[in-house]
């Protein structure tokens, strides 16, 4: 949980790498094995459209691919909401990274905002 790099795609690098160290250390049970999948899952996928969009072959595959990653954060915020747990160290965690997903959502939103005037 360290200052926040300016750099997007290490942004989102960094988000994908702390969101597998959290569910590392999660409380291992069976109900939320799933869930934490789809957390491994969509957390990784906002990195990764988001550098498949600065590879965009247009404006229209770049506005996609920002939604997909912006779609992407919105779900990992999801399954974060569905790990609350009691244990204070990983809620501290969990809570840090729900937030950090939902900033990632809003830089997305406005990046599109800004390509659909341009």
């Amino acid at each position: 949980m360290e200052a926040k790099p300016y750099d997007l795609a290490e942004r989102t690098f960094l988000f994908a790498k702390e969101v597998r160290e959290f569910t590392q250390q999660y409380p291992r049970n069976h109900l939320k094995l799933n869930d934490i999948q789809q957390l491994i899952r969509s957390s990784g996928s906002v990195g990764a459209n988001y550098i498949e969009a600065n590879e965009a072959l247009g404006k229209k595959d770049f506005r996609m691919r920002i939604k997909i990653s912006r779609k992407e954060a919105k779900e990992s915020e999801y399954w974060l909401k569905l790990l609350k747990t009691d244990d204070s160290e990983s809620e501290s965690m969990r809570a840090f990274l729900e937030k950090e997903a939902k900033e990632l959502t809003l830089i997305f939103s406005a990046i599109l905002q800004r390509s659909q005037t341009s």
